[in-house]
């Protein structure tokens, strides 16, 4: 094992010098402005200001506070929507920005930009690199720019987190992470019980499909997908570090070593977490879940391995053989009944439609859409975002409705940039999981724990986003969040 940090490129020598004004001068002045203007705004504007001022400064003072600010917003944000020179933002925009411009700001006050040299960078240009080449003949560049901006995003989001969050301070953007995803469980457990939200999501006349602020179940969902394998591994890593410290006390001197508090707070989060994966009636993430967790089980338990595999194997065999009904709720098993459809032959065009099979056949028909697009335009697609905009030439009779995406992230994107396209996100799902993989083998239990989070969530993403497209709402932020969490994490442990 070779220990090292991650090679880090400074661009000091490109920086002409440059004399800011003193730090206590510059901050003095934002809160004269923020105190005269909450005396000429209303009260809740006023507190919003002063609110907006107070991270402002701290993340000027310390960026990584942005990047726990941004990890809270990401569910949270798009409720409140804001529009800026008439092009519609929210908080999470803002606070990537600022962000971004406050790490930038430290480097040109220094006269050196750090900027790490990072496993996922390459395989983040291509992807992004053929996104721009397929949107040159898209129908609609309106459409397509912001699709290629959700990866460039991600790009800069990594690359900043690998450069501004101390290692001593990664445990409060995993706390960020795990907050904003236990209250949007909350709340969604909220919404489940007490009925609010559209009647379409009223579920057997009592509850309602739990959506959070994410207007639909499954984005939701997918959503505490990527939260929940994170919080189950810490759960355990608490559990088995504790066990580890009361049998040899001095073991884990070299790691971190949990608080006792954090032995409630994260088999608790756990466990609001996954129910609010279960009230979002999500079928494909519940399935995602299972498999999710599957992996962390594994991950942690590396010795247990083939039993695991082999109890797994034998508990879905059990419920074929005696059927589902027999071994779980009836609203449950006649939910996820017909999840074989979707990997059945089904002639999508002839299939008489009903209520029950309505939801299926319609996703079967957007599949068939995506399958149209791409082999119409089979290297570079139709252009990444134009799925909706050339819905029309391409759709089955009886589907007028584009509905934004194919609900398949793998046919959407093969559709909007053909096979080239296909294979960067492959790549970089990959090269993704591999790094994460890499992690769960660090002598560091914390990381290791980390690592194997990490990968039960790409594992959920995967999953799930062959029934739906998760990389929506700023989702895919919480993607570039992970991965510079486990390259900051693994910054002086490198595994040869």
């Amino acid at each position: 094992m070779n220990m090292q940090h991650f090679p880090r490129t400074s661009l000091a020598a490109k920086l002409p010098p440059f004399q800011a004004p003193p730090a206590p001068v510059f901050l003095v002045g934002l809160l004269l402005v923020c105190a005269v203007s909450i005396t000429l705004l209303p009260l809740t504007m006023g507190i919003a200001l002063l609110a907006a001022g107070a991270i402002t400064i701290a993340v000027l003072i310390r960026p990584w506070v942005g990047l726990v600010a941004l990890a809270i917003a990401i569910p949270w944000a798009a409720a409140w929507p804001l529009s800026v020179a008439g092009v519609a933002l929210d908080g999470t925009d803002l606070l990537l920005v600022l962000t971004v411009a406050a790490w930038l700001a430290q480097g040109v006050v220094r006269r050196r930009i750090v900027v790490p040299r990072l496993p996922l960078v390459v395989p983040l240009l291509l992807f992004a690199g053929i996104q721009a080449v397929a949107l040159v003949g898209a129908e609609s560049y309106r459409e397509g720019l912001p699709e290629l901006l959700k990866w460039v995003q991600v790009l800069v989001l990594y690359v900043v987190v690998a450069a501004v969050l101390p290692k001593e301070r990664a445990g409060w953007l995993v706390a960020g992470l795990l907050l904003a995803a236990v209250s949007q469980a909350v709340f969604g457990v909220y919404q489940f019980l007490n009925q609010t939200g559209p009647d379409e999501f009223v579920l057997m006349g009592r509850f309602l499909r739990a959506y959070g602020t994410f207007r639909q179940p499954n984005p939701f969902a997918g959503y505490l997908g990527l939260a929940a394998p994170l919080a189950v591994s810490l759960a355990i890593w608490v559990w088995s570090a504790t066990m580890a410290t009361r049998r040899e006390p001095g073991k884990l001197a070299i790691d971190v070593v949990p608080r006792s508090w954090q032995q409630i707070a994260l088999p608790l989060a756990s466990v609001v977490i996954c129910l609010g994966v279960l009230v979002s009636w999500s079928r494909g993430a519940w399935l995602a879940l299972a498999a999710a967790l599957l992996v962390v089980f594994l991950a942690h338990a590396r010795r247990a391995a083939p039993a695991l595999i082999v109890a797994a194997a034998a508990l879905a065999w059990i419920l074929v053989i005696f059927g589902l009904t027999d071994l779980l709720p009836a609203s449950i098993s006649a939910r996820i009944g017909d999840l074989g459809d979707y990997i059945g032959l089904v002639d999508v065009a002839r299939t008489e439609v009903t209520d029950a099979s309505f939801s299926v056949i319609e996703r079967l028909a957007h599949w068939q859409a995506a399958i149209n697009m791409w082999t119409d335009h089979p290297w570079l697609g139709v252009g990444p975002g134009n799925y909706a905009t050339v819905y029309e030439l391409y759709r089955l009779p009886r589907w007028q409705d584009a509905l934004g995406h194919a609900h398949n992230v793998y046919l959407n994107i093969a559709g909007e940039s053909g096979v080239l396209g296909l294979l960067g996100y492959l790549l970089l799902w990959a090269a993704g999981i591999w790094q994460a993989l890499r992690s769960t083998a660090s002598n560091r239990r914390f990381v290791a724990a980390v690592g194997a989070g990490v990968l039960g969530g790409l594992v959920h993403a995967t999953v799930h986003n062959v029934f739906d497209n998760l990389w929506v709402q700023h989702i895919y932020l919480v993607l570039a969040l992970m991965f510079g969490l486990l390259a900051v994490l693994n910054s002086d442990e490198i595994k040869s």
